[in-house]
């Protein structure tokens, strides 16, 4: 084997991909910039519309990616530059320092146990907090830890506990050049900066949330090991009010896209509240039900029966008091004014392309308006892109869920296999 695809970004997509291109004998380099593979699928606690585990689809798939023969796992990384054309690429690649001998470290965790530094956990959402050396949750891959030197106060308790010496005082970032025949950009999303809709009170108000952050509170493995709590004073709250759309579907902010998993993902949620708090009054506050996919509209059914109120209309503005929160909301199916006093706020949040700006000018590969990768054809050809060799999948292509991820991972891997048999990239 003389050639190689280069897959950017280990999330569910990127997982998939790797996974299908050395199932057909490709090697694979998989690069993802944080300490572990599998990407926003990995901070979920179910998946719509069947409501299993996350993790137990995820983890076996990250588990096969790091065994593989054929699949080289770089994290921490990031790519700095690409040169050549299809058949021929050389992509270079910066890897972060871990301040961890990867050869070394078994995961044990004694070290995290022992730390005195406590800072917010990026993987929780900031709800939760973690080490200055630390896995980014228990099922990691690869499974080792990784020292933040930013926040370490050098106190010299994990070199001590370590019999392996695996923690390293000094370290230095790498860099390295891959040849490839084929690049996949799975490159994922981010979710929308609520501080700008100062109106919703978040980052004011304690108890008004983010999606992704109550996604971690309702997670078994998350900061509050799945209990539902009001960040302000600690208690189950008796009522709960989903806002949709924040940050999708705005023209003012020139998010005028849907971001495609909001509505399902706050149904998922209301019915997972009502399974472990039937008391709890759930609302959902939308402008449009979007429940598009297969099994989608039986979900919203589902819900329906499960006591989850859906109530048409955009709130305007979150007023507090203390800890009490008001909201005004007006119904615009009967033009009625309604008044809540949630206990608790959930901001659904849109998507967002991920940082693609540099990295689109290293590939050659155009934005869309929204700032997501351009497809070649938004019918015709869905992965590909104007630059031969390079195809484009999963989140940071648009908006889309779980299984379309996974779909189109799985495309752009065969349209990459296709060109590594066509530039004869594998031995004869």
């Amino acid at each position: 084997m003389i050639r190689n695809v280069v897959v950017i970004g280990g999330g569910i997509t990127g997982i998939q991909a790797a996974l299908d291109l050395a199932g057909h004998g490709i090697g694979v380099h998989l690069i993802e910039r944080e300490p572990s593979i599998g990407g926003h699928m990995a901070q979920l606690d179910k998946t719509f519309p069947t409501n299993d585990c996350s993790m137990c689809i995820l983890s076996p798939k990250m588990v096969d990616v790091e065994r593989h023969p054929l699949i080289i796992v770089h994290t921490c990384s990031e790519v700095e530059r690409i040169e050549g054309d299809a058949g021929n690429f050389i992509v270079r690649i910066r890897t972060s320092p871990r301040y961890i001998d990867k050869e070394l470290c078994n995961g044990c965790g004694e070290c995290i146990q022992i730390c005195p530094v406590e800072v917010y956990s990026r993987f929780d959402a900031g709800i939760g907090v973690r080490k200055a050396i630390y896995k980014p949750h228990s099922q990691a891959v690869p499974d080792i830890v990784v020292r933040d030197a930013e926040h370490c106060i050098e106190c010299g308790l994990c070199y001590d506990i370590c019999d392996r010496d695996a923690v390293k005082k000094e370290d230095s970032a790498t860099v390295m050049e891959i040849p490839a025949s084929s690049i996949i950009i799975s490159s994922g999303y981010r979710v929308y900066d609520t501080a700008k809709k100062p109106q919703f009170g978040y980052l004011t108000y304690p108890d008004v949330v983010t999606s992704l952050e109550f996604e971690r509170m309702i997670s078994a493995s998350g900061p509050t090991g799945g209990m539902i709590k009001r960040l302000s004073e600690g208690e189950t709250p008796k009522s709960i009010l989903f806002i949709q759309c924040v940050g999708s579907r705005d023209i003012p902010l020139k998010k005028d896209y849907c971001s495609c998993i909001c509505c399902m993902s706050a149904m998922k949620n209301a019915m997972l509240i009502k399974e472990k708090y039937p008391d709890i009054e759930v609302t959902i506050c939308y402008m449009d039900v979007r429940a598009y996919g297969k099994g989608y509209e039986e979900y919203y059914q589902r819900a329906i029966r499960a006591g989850v109120r859906f109530l048409r209309g955009m709130p305007a503005e979150v007023i507090g008091h203390g800890n009490e929160i008001t909201i005004r909301v007006e119904d615009s199916e009967t033009g009625v004014l309604e008044i809540f006093n949630p206990e608790l706020i959930v901001l659904s949040v849109g998507l967002e392309p991920a940082e693609t700006g540099e990295l689109a000018v290293c590939l050659g590969v155009p934005l869309e308006n929204s700032g997501f990768f351009q497809a070649l054809h938004d019918k015709v050809d869905t992965v590909g892109t104007i630059k031969p060799g390079i195809y484009i999948a999963g989140t940071g292509a648009g908006p889309k869920d779980i299984p379309d991820c996974v779909a189109q991972g799985g495309a752009a891997a065969m349209r990459a296999f296709i060109d590594s048999v066509k530039t004869g990239s594998l031995d004869e």
